[in-house]
């Protein structure tokens, strides 16, 4: 059994599985490593970036990894191959602009941990060791924290339940049969899950002032 599931760990990580290939436009970026995506015919989507894993947005240089992700790809319509979901439904794969690894850039900028199963993508380690040595972005740190043991620390199932919220706000966001451009201000919204369909079927950017993909945050936070 512990060869099958290192297997399956193996094809999910390391791309192995049968991919996806698709474009679509940012819509937000999450933090680090992790975009919120729409495509023709879809309602927004989270990506995974594949092999990397960038710190928190807590975390020293979180902001600055996201906001570095942000440059590069926001309202951009950017190449997908998908290999696999994650735990949390999120698409998992590369990242790539006009033939370049958005990935790789990230993990070359400091700006990312490589985060291959069992450390297994040589590219991704030359990468994390050259931007080591040369002290860029978050190894100008003396000792900086993995973002996976920054997460055990500071409870593990925060992160599970904030993607429940959002499941559970996109859901009920398909309830509204509302035409877009009637309401584009968080005082003229209702409810939190009103506030998710205005941001993530309209796209009203205006309700999601900081680009964290929530939207109203003093309302949704009261709800919640």
């Amino acid at each position: 059994m512990r060869i099958v599931w290192i297997l399956i760990f193996s094809l999910t990580w390391c791309g192995t599985v049968s991919a996806n290939s698709f474009t679509a436009k940012v819509i937000a970026v999450m933090d680090g490593d992790t975009l919120l995506i729409l495509r023709a015919g879809h309602k927004p989507e989270k990506v995974r970036l594949l092999h990397i894993d960038a710190p928190e947005k807590a975390q020293p240089y979180g902001l600055q990894s996201k906001q570095s992700l942000a440059d590069m790809v926001l309202k951009r319509q950017i190449n997908i191959n998908v290999v696999a979901h994650d735990q949390y439904g999120r698409l998992l794969g590369d990242i790539s602009l006009n033939g370049h690894s958005i990935n790789e850039e990230q993990v070359k900028r400091g700006m990312a941990w490589e985060y291959s199963g069992y450390r297994s993508n040589k590219a991704y380690i030359a990468l994390q060791h050259n931007a080591q040595q040369a002290r860029r972005g978050l190894w100008q740190q003396r000792s900086p924290q993995a973002p996976w043991q920054y997460r055990k620390q500071h409870s593990p199932f925060k992160f599970k339940s904030q993607h429940q919220k959002y499941k559970k706000h996109a859901a009920n966001s398909l309830v509204y049969d509302a035409s877009c451009g009637h309401k584009t201000h968080c005082s003229e919204m209702t409810s939190c899950d009103e506030a998710h369909f205005y941001l993530t079927r309209c796209e009203e950017k205006s309700l999601d002032a900081n680009g964290d993909g929530v939207p109203c945050e003093e309302l949704c936070a009261a709800e919640n």
